[in-house]
């Protein structure tokens, strides 16, 4: 839980820090086009007509930056919902997963198979047949084995072959 707050705590920074972002690039753009609006002003400068429309040019990169300092405002608080919902659902999805697991522990686990193979070989069953037919990784069949072994539920037959007890 304390993973998924932290996760989300930094996933709400790196958002405020591309709307930062955004806005510093929608304020660069707004300069620009009032820069351009400004020099294509100056190249018609002979006519009195022309200033109106560098005028012009100038209002609407001013009314750009309005909406720009309205986003700021929404993206902050769209953000406090969004980082509180997904922890919610993360609490209820763990607890579905965890009675999955509970489930999946009670139907079959890799030590279950494992020992339903080696109780159903006459002469015991090797580690490379039991990887075999489980699918699994050498590492996680031989730990498998240890804790039948701990268990007292197989015994070694020799080296690499195991048989009920």
């Amino acid at each position: 839980m304390k993973k998924m707050q932290a996760k989300l705590k930094s996933i709400s920074k790196a958002l405020v820090s591309l709307s930062r972002g955004v806005e510093t690039i929608s304020e660069q753009i707004d300069k620009l086009q009032a820069a351009k609006a400004t020099f294509a002003a100056k190249a018609k400068k002979p006519s009195v007509k022309a200033k109106k429309p560098a005028a012009k040019a100038k209002k609407p990169s001013v009314k750009a930056k309005k909406p720009a300092a309205k986003a700021k405002k929404p993206s902050v608080k769209a953000k406090k919902p969004a980082a509180k919902k997904p922890a919610a659902k993360a609490k209820k999805t763990s607890a579905k997963a965890n009675t999955a697991q509970k489930n999946k522990a009670k139907s079959s686990t890799v030590i279950d198979d494992l020992f339903a193979i080696i109780k159903r070989s006459r002469n015991g069953a090797s580690v490379a047949k039991l990887k075999e037919k489980t699918g699994l990784v050498s590492k996680q069949v031989t730990n498998a084995l240890y804790k039948l072994a701990k268990k007292g539920l197989i015994s070694a037959k020799e080296r690499g072959v195991y048989i009920k007890k």
